[in-house]
């Protein structure tokens, strides 16, 4: 049987760090792409000499090309600058647009059937910008940004109860950091409702450190940003798609009638399947929640807008 092939492109610290999880879960065969000369060659090379030691098998080569890509199962765009202290998303948005263009383009044309997974920032609109560039059905584009948001949720509050992180289930919905939606009423630590466990203040703190959770590592890294955990996510989307495990994560993913969006990338709870986003379900919001969740689509909106205009 043909093992499945993943092609990342970027090299920097959440491309190659992508590499080592899907390598070390083996995924498939992995294509790792930079512009830069000998980075994902000798990258690959360091990751592919560490199999015999830990034990997987995979194919894993570095290019500076795309022709090693083709016919590619999952596409992961890492690519674009990295967010510098005191620097929003935002900011990154004209950089980024024609970073994720030239490479979604490129990827694009010699796999045209892979699911494409966005992991560049500003998130909601660089998959707005794949999928535009790409003209893939709107199922097989999809941003990573909910998954890690949970993640960093579900850690602090396994920090503060001090339980198994194993135990805490929660969601979370919205665009990626600044405009997230929490939603403790979804939040449980197995099975019993978080407000059992945590004062509606603290929890509330809580989740303002989650919505904060890049910005955090950016200011103690001072000269990088998160990598461990984006990559993990990403990961967990890749092999949802890959192995067909069909899991419910929180992803960027396309609605139109959906939570009545009309058409735009948001964080929502979707299906990951083979065919990429099988699903999004719908969650019951009330008002506050409703309200929050509104005006993160407003500005993934508006940053489209600004796509529209940098893309002509």
């Amino acid at each position: 049987m043909r093992r499945a092939k993943i092609t990342i492109i970027g090299a920097g610290n959440v491309g190659a760090t992508c590499a080592h999880w899907a390598a070390s879960k083996e995924l498939g065969d992995i294509v790792l792409v930079d512009i830069v000369e000998g980075l994902p060659q000798g990258k690959s090379l360091d990751l592919f000499e560490a199999s015999p030691i830990e034990g997987f098998d995979a194919g894993i080569i570095g290019t500076n090309g795309y022709d090693e890509t083709a016919d590619s199962d999952v596409v992961i765009i890492t690519s674009g600058i990295a967010r510098k202290p005191g620097m929003t998303r935002d900011q990154l948005l004209e950089t980024n647009v024609k970073i994720v263009s030239d490479v979604t383009r490129k990827a694009a044309e010699k796999s045209p059937d892979a699911v494409l997974i966005v992991v560049s920032n500003p998130l909601d609109a660089m998959v707005y910008t794949a999928c535009k560039v790409s003209g893939f059905p709107t199922q097989r584009v999809v941003g990573q940004a909910g998954v890690l948001d949970v993640a960093r949720y579900r850690s602090f509050i396994a920090m503060e109860v001090g339980c198994s992180i194993e135990d805490v289930s929660a969601l979370l919905m919205g665009g990626h950091g600044d405009d997230m939606v929490p939603l403790p009423r979804y939040t449980t630590i197995c099975g019993i409702p978080v407000s059992q466990f945590i004062p509606a203040g603290r929890l509330s703190e809580i989740v303002t450190r989650a919505r904060n959770g890049g910005a955090e590592i950016v200011g103690l890294l001072k000269t990088g940003s998160a990598y461990y955990a984006p990559a993990s996510a990403t990961i967990a989307m890749a092999e949802s798609i890959i192995r067909d495990k069909r899991r419910i994560l929180p992803c960027a993913a396309y609605c139109d009638e959906e939570y009545g969006v009309g058409g735009y990338f948001v964080g929502v709870p979707c299906v990951l399947g083979r065919g990429g986003v099988e699903k999004v379900i719908e969650v019951d919001l009330e008002g506050a929640e409703r309200d929050m969740f509104s005006a993160s689509v407003s500005h993934v909106k508006e940053l489209c807008k600004a796509v529209d205009g940098f893309l002509g």
